[in-house]
């Protein structure tokens, strides 16, 4: 079976772009749904232990998820500029090698988090009474992890290629398996937060089944055969090069919205699950920009490699364009309606008010990260990924965390929590755009970044 795929290089910009990044936000949505349907049956059918066991479980879930997915954008980086430079060759080389460090890392982790379930969990400041649901929650999902690790590689793979339609079909069939082992396992066996990890893992197992039985069909630019298996140095080192940067960034940006977690944990039960709504809210409607992120990362990586940088600038303004335009409308709708968005995940009224006060500094962000990812995206393209990783390190641990801390103790309020968020997209983008004048409009893109 041949599947086209996507050469950003020559022709129009706009549609391709367009066409590129709707399978993306279609993916992320359907992704989304994991931890949102399990959100939205536990919320039903179980109880509010459940609930913050599903939330705070979830986000550590999440942000070790984060980690290996943007660890893998080394791949779909590397993959783009090869094939831009018109490299083919390469690609069997460049997908051999990152199969072999993925399934290590995904073995690893499938070891480890069961065993570190407990010690994770009480350094999230998880309240007693969620405690032992949140430990089965990470334990269940954690010796899972190879899967999940597959699962993301895969789709790092084929959005190098250019490719965003066959990660939407995998993710799809997922989604559809997780929804069915929801209603089965919590609403009809009541396993509350274990029966929603059940279902997370097994429909994950299902996704990478199938996605290698579609791989196993498809003609690929290039000839890929056992023998390219395995570790070639010189493809590591730039894969590592790439990657690297962008997993330490995310590892550590997640973990600083892990310890906001933590702060509002300290405020009761009711903060803990409303803040894991609020998050869970977040994760939809945050979807567009990180779509055209990741978008703009094989746009930009292409064009790059093609040496076409005047291109990719221009994608980079048309994708912050229409992306902005919809984060206005999730602006309003974070900020004003966040009560009716909060119950969809749970039927508390304490839990919902609290996750509609904590989602108004979400809103706020809307309007702001939707320039801020396409900027981002821009940068992971040309390779700049050391400068990803220092302004998002720096936003976390300098602006998010310390202003969430001390609002934490002067004000006391979720949503003044909260805030710490969109001061740190503000400091952002302001770097960002120190960075693109210093370092690259007045030096051009610098050639050594490329593969």
């Amino acid at each position: 079976m041949t599947e086209k795929t996507t050469d950003f290089t020559r022709g129009p910009i706009v549609a391709p772009l367009l066409r590129f990044s709707l399978p993306i936000l279609m993916a992320l949505l359907l992704q989304a749904l994991y931890g949102a349907v399990d959100l939205m049956v536990v919320g039903r059918y179980a109880l509010a232990e459940d609930v913050s066991g599903v939330a705070v479980g979830s986000q550590i879930m999440a942000t070790i998820t984060n980690l290996v997915s943007s660890f893998a954008m080394g791949t779909t980086i590397y993959l783009g500029q090869k094939l831009g430079e018109g490299d083919k060759s390469s690609g069997s080389r460049i997908i051999g090698t990152s199969i072999v460090i993925f399934l290590t890392i995904g073995l690893l982790l499938s070891i480890l988090l069961p065993v570190l379930s407990g010690a994770l969990a009480k350094a999230m400041n998880a309240p007693d009474e969620s405690f032992e649901h949140v430990r089965r929650y990470i334990a269940i999902c954690g010796a899972g992890a190879v899967m999940i690790v597959s699962y993301n590689v895969l789709g790092s793979i084929m959005r190098g290629l250019g490719d965003s339609k066959t990660p939407l079909m995998t993710v799809a069939i997922a989604s559809v398996c997780n929804i069915a082992g929801d209603l089965i396992l919590v609403a009809g066996l009541h396993l509350g937060a274990a029966g929603a990890a059940i279902a997370t893992v097994a429909s994950q197992t299902i996704s990478v089944i199938i996605s290698l039985l579609i791989l196993r069909k498809r003609t690929l630019p290039f000839t890929l055969t056992r023998n390219d298996v395995g570790i070639d140095r010189p493809v590591l080192n730039r894969i590592v090069r790439f990657g690297a940067p962008i997993a330490l960034q995310d590892f550590l940006v997640g973990l600083s919205f892990l310890i906001i977690q933590a702060i509002a944990n300290s405020l009761g039960l009711a903060a803990s699950a409303g803040v894991g709504v609020a998050e869970k809210v977040c994760a939809f409607i945050m979807l567009i920009p990180s779509a055209f992120m990741q978008a703009m990362s094989a746009y930009v990586a292409q064009n790059h490699g093609a040496g076409k940088d005047d291109r990719a600038l221009t994608g980079l303004k048309l994708a912050i364009g229409f992306s902005t335009a919809f984060g206005v409308v999730m602006f309003y709708v974070a900020f004003f309606h966040g009560n009716l968005l909060c119950t969809l995940f749970a039927n508390d009224p304490g839990v919902v008010a609290d996750g509609a006060e904590y989602l108004k500094a979400y809103g706020i962000d809307c309007l702001l990260t939707c320039f801020l990812f396409c900027f981002i995206g821009y940068y992971n393209g040309l390779g700049r990924t050391g400068f990803v990783m220092m302004q998002g390190v720096t936003a976390a641990f300098l602006i998010r965390i310390p202003v969430a801390y001390l609002m934490r103790r002067y004000v006391g309020s979720l949503f003044s929590i909260g805030l710490g968020i969109p001061c740190s997209t503000v400091y952002q983008i302001i770097i960002c755009f120190i960075y693109y004048f210093v370092k690259i409009k007045k030096r051009g893109s610098c050639p050594a970044v490329r593969g």
